[in-house]
């Protein structure tokens, strides 16, 4: 059975592949698989211009972002992956971490000859796409992260939430002797339920331009989401009106708008709760 959290990012990812006729996530046009550090990685590209990387949640793949490719592919190189262990990208150890990923993402970038690109992370990936900019900064032009936390205790999100995990996780951290099934759900379950651990002052080492996001009503607290705001130099905050945790697919057309205007104009500082740009009345 799968978690709250994981089953609510399961289910969008659903409903966002069911929308489309592309099928984003198993697109042999589109699709290709490269070495990176250990195993095949997934990745699909799509339309042409300033590279575009988009980094989807715990659990997801490619079909995440199905309602938000298109509307980049028209000016940018959208560039998108399976997570390691997730998706298509296989990858049957035990020990998962977000450190892990980012550091995927950037030989991903290195092997498709990419020196830096735009960055789009959405939950789990919110936090990849902050430990890319940490960790490997002169990868990142600008970064849009929405709906990540910075540690994972009940600071982190909601209590409905927090309560719900917190009954799952015995099951997770005991049980031995798991099929490969089982495995794949404790590896991805304990990954939130233990991680990430980012310290607030580590947030300075995000150097490029930052959009932080959440939504009104988001699982994730939005303590969490202001403390990474107030920590990154140079960043904004969109606070999305009317929005939980699924503020890609839920403001599709707002989301898509309002990144692409973040990534095209010169930086300003700004924040907001509800509407994030002057003209914006989509």
């Amino acid at each position: 059975m799968k978690t709250p959290v994981l089953l609510t990012v399961f289910i969008i990812c659903l409903v966002i592949a069911a929308c489309t006729k592309v099928p984003y996530g198993d697109n042999s046009r589109a699709g290709k698989f490269y070495n990176i550090r250990g195993f095949k990685m997934y990745a699909e590209t799509y339309g042409s211009g300033e590279p575009l990387l988009m980094i989807h949640g715990n659990g997801g793949s490619i079909s995440t972002f199905a309602g938000n490719i298109p509307y980049f592919a028209k000016k940018y190189k959208v560039i998108v992956a399976d997570s390691r262990a997730q998706g298509k990208s296989r990858d049957d150890r035990d020990s998962i971490s977000f450190e892990m990923m980012a550091d995927d993402y950037a030989v991903l970038l290195d092997s498709m000859h990419v020196d830096s690109a735009y960055v789009i992370g959405w939950s789990d990936g919110g936090i990849n796409a902050l430990l890319l900019a940490m960790r490997h900064p002169e990868k990142v032009k600008k970064l849009v992260s929405s709906g990540a936390n910075l540690w994972p205790d009940s600071t982190a999100m909601e209590p409905k939430v927090w309560l719900d995990e917190k009954r799952e996780a015995p099951g997770f951290e005991k049980k031995m002797n798991r099929s490969p099934v089982e495995k794949q759900k404790q590896k991805m379950f304990l990954l939130d339920w233990l991680q990430p651990h980012i310290a607030l002052n580590e947030l300075s080492k995000v150097k490029c331009p930052a959009l932080i996001m959440c939504g009104d009503h988001d699982m994730i607290r939005r303590d969490h989401t202001e403390n990474i705001y107030k920590h990154i130099p140079r960043a904004n905050l969109w606070v999305v009106s009317h929005s939980g945790h699924g503020t890609l697919f839920e403001h599709k057309r707002k989301f898509n708008y309002n990144i692409d205007d973040f990534f095209t104009k010169p930086y300003k500082s700004t924040n907001t709760y509800g509407s994030f740009l002057s003209g914006f009345g989509l």
